[in-house]
């Protein structure tokens, strides 16, 4: 099964550098524009479309022209706890060498509250698996946190240092999932000045 995976448009959160979470916010005017300038290639448009309960995914899923969304809670993005609302930046500062620790953690790193990379990609697996029948690819809408433990199902990566891959917020990640639920890395497929 071929998966595209999109993150949502931008916010005045994003904007910010205020960490969202499960905190359910509108793309900003910017954010519309640019998702409406993106463009799918044209094998994608047939493909089903699932995206985060998040009111930003479902948005930028109205943008791209998709009316036929299907919700799927296992792509909300990851809770970040008592961190929502604050910039990292300003975390950093406050927690000093604590949070510095528990960032070194990689997949095991946890917000107060919250939930780490691996509980993400624990959840979902299940979702993959169910998806991975081979009649069908999707194309998904969801979020950065949702993107990167992706990434790190796909490829390995421990989130101990940089992506194994750069994917831009104007970027596809496309995957290959097998019958087991497994991904791998395809590419990555800009979606400005990519016209069907």
């Amino acid at each position: 099964m071929r998966l595209i995976v999109l993150r949502h448009g931008r916010t005045a959160w994003n904007v910010q550098g205020r960490l969202q979470g499960r905190v359910d916010i509108d793309l900003d005017p910017v954010g519309r524009r640019e998702v409406s300038d993106w463009r799918c290639p044209e094998g994608w448009r047939d493909l089903p479309c699932w995206v985060s309960p998040l009111r930003r995914a479902r948005q930028t899923a109205d943008l791209l022209g998709r009316d036929d969304v299907r919700v799927a809670p296992e792509l909300i993005e990851m809770d970040w706890g008592s961190f929502e609302g604050h910039r990292l930046v300003d975390l950093r500062v406050e927690h000093g060498a604590d949070l510095a620790t528990n960032e070194a953690r990689g997949l095991d790193f946890r917000p107060p509250g919250g939930e780490s990379p691996r509980e993400v990609m624990a959840r979902l697996v299940p979702w993959l698996r169910s998806r991975a029948d081979g009649r069908e690819g999707a194309l998904v809408v969801t979020h950065k946190g949702v993107r990167r433990a992706l990434l790190a199902l796909a490829s390995g990566w421990d989130m101990r240092g940089p992506p194994p891959f750069k994917v831009g917020n104007d970027a596809a990640l496309e995957l290959e999932v097998d019958v087991s639920g497994r991904p791998t890395v395809v590419g990555v497929v800009a979606l400005r000045g990519c016209h069907a």
